[in-house]
């Protein structure tokens, strides 16, 4: 089967954003008697704090200047929880965020900007107010809408006493607020997939499928995938998927996943130092990486799918789901640093998760979860937030990091180096050279392996730097890199 994958996400950089936390508009008009926590209250304390659609419009010209192209939005359905992944109506914008309306106001004046988002779909599972549940919850055995669950026994237990207390239906982790959805009863596998295509139809440019190999179900996403392209030939699916994950892109289901794979890695070469080996995002341990390892880690992932599917893979290093960056690297901002210019120099697709650029830090959910804080500047590292447009802007500025192979030219020491290669009317050709240095010290690197059809030819900085190095006897030679930095160097 012939892969196609969106063209667009090849040269995106996403941006997460947690609604709820990220931007309250005075647009935004409530009924009143509305009672939201105060902005900034600490996230463990949950609740709400009122961020909505239009306060993300409102910032449009903040994440453009940063240099995002694409916003991917956790749930914005109406729901009980900060979350909103407990759906009670997947037609229905949560009023809270606005409703409809404001969700129309802002796919517009993303198109406006050139700028596209990405909504997340949770299809495993609903919440207890999602109305076919709540009809069996009142009609029981008798509701039309019972195979659309799994229920186990009568009479439901929606709301267990105790912890001892079983619920006698499926639910996502055996949570009671999360009843698991039936994709295989016809009805409920059509109510989905009319959903999915009703957000493409209304302007959305994809979807971010959560938990989604718990729906065990191949055909249910192939499905999916035809009735969203059939919507937009160009709309781009991507599934919360922690671990490798070949089977699921192949070209009948999702053109990516979440690429914490990635992230794993490069938090334990670039964050080797200072990292917190006693978090295990997702389950999966992190552990200090030489550089030999990384390299390997790096050549296995890129291998794993069809290059088509490598570039627009979902390249995040944090997100609601994990602790943020800083926190996993014990607060060490040039580990952050590393991480990001590794992002935006490889292929896929890098995603920001909001206020990282400005320094937030906070262990997992809810921690990860705190209110971006727009009238507190003091909270802001100005020097990072410059970092982010500047890595950000190197991307953007030379298509051979984002569309080029992938070579290993060095690891060892400390050190990893790539080049990168374009053929094509695009690339023209071009092609550019990255070296990660993770010692505390400055060094100077030889890359023997450059390649002899490049002989004479000049390589020149690209990132925070005026060098030129000529390419001898198929290499560089003596490439300065400053401590815990990059250089980047293209032809």
């Amino acid at each position: 089967m012939a892969v196609q994958v969106p063209e667009w996400v090849k040269h995106a950089v996403f941006y997460q954003i947690f609604p709820d936390r990220f931007a309250r508009s005075p647009r935004n008009t409530l009924p009143r008697g509305i009672a939201l926590k105060p902005w900034g209250t600490p996230p463990e304390e949950q609740g709400f704090q009122g961020g909505d659609l239009y306060g993300i419009v409102d910032k449009l010209d903040y994440l453009q200047e940063l240099g995002i192209t694409v916003l991917y939005l956790t749930p914005i359905f109406a729901s009980a929880s900060n979350h909103r992944y407990h759906t009670y109506d997947y037609f229905a914008v949560d009023p809270l965020l606005g409703g409809n309306a404001a969700l129309r106001e802002l796919v517009d004046a993303l198109h406006e900007r050139g700028m596209r988002i990405v909504l997340d779909g949770v299809f495993n599972h609903a919440s207890r107010g999602f109305w076919p549940f709540h009809h069996v919850l009142e009609t029981g055995g008798d509701s039309p809408y019972l195979d659309w669950f799994y229920v186990e026994d009568w009479p439901l237990v929606p709301y267990p006493p105790d912890e001892q207390t079983p619920i006698n239906y499926a639910a996502w982790w055996g949570i009671p607020a999360l009843p698991k959805l039936n994709v295989k009863n016809p009805g409920m596998r059509d109510y989905l997939l009319d959903v999915a295509a009703h957000w493409i139809d209304f302007g959305v440019d994809g979807w971010r499928l959560d938990v989604a190999e718990e729906i065990k179900d191949v055909t249910f996403w192939q499905e999916f995938r035809r009735v969203t392209r059939r919507a937009n030939p160009e709309s781009y699916s991507v599934g919360e998927i922690w671990h490798e994950a070949p089977e699921w892109l192949r070209g009948d289901r999702f053109d990516a996943v979440m690429n914490y794979v990635l992230s794993r890695a490069a938090y334990g070469f670039f964050g080797a130092a200072t990292l917190n080996t006693t978090y295990r995002p997702g389950g999966f341990p992190l552990y200090p990486m030489r550089a030999k390892e990384f390299a390997q880690a790096v050549e296995g992932t890129l291998s794993l799918y069809d290059w088509e599917i490598v570039q627009v893979q979902l390249n995040l290093m944090d997100s609601h789901d994990t602790a943020r960056t800083l926190w996993v690297v014990n607060g060490d901002v040039s580990a952050l640093y590393l991480c990001t210019l590794f992002q935006m120099t490889m292929p896929g697709a890098p995603c920001i998760y909001y206020g990282t650029e400005i320094g937030m830090t906070g262990a997992t959910d809810p921690y990860c979860r705190a209110a971006f804080p727009w009238h507190e500047p003091d909270q802001w590292n100005d020097e990072l937030l410059a970092f982010f447009k500047e890595a950000v802007a190197l991307r953007h500025a030379h298509p051979v990091l984002r569309t080029g192979s992938v070579r290993t030219l060095y690891a060892d020491h400390g050190v990893y180096a790539c080049l990168r290669e374009c053929d094509g009317e695009e690339g023209g050709g071009s092609a550019a050279v990255v070296i990660f240095n993770t010692r505390m010290t400055p060094l100077k690197v030889n890359l023997n392996q450059v390649g002899a059809h490049y002989e004479g030819d000049v390589f020149r900085s690209a990132w925070r730097g005026q060098n030129e190095y000529v390419v001898s006897q198929g290499g560089l030679h003596q490439v300065e890199v400053p401590a815990r930095d990059a250089v980047v160097l293209v032809r």
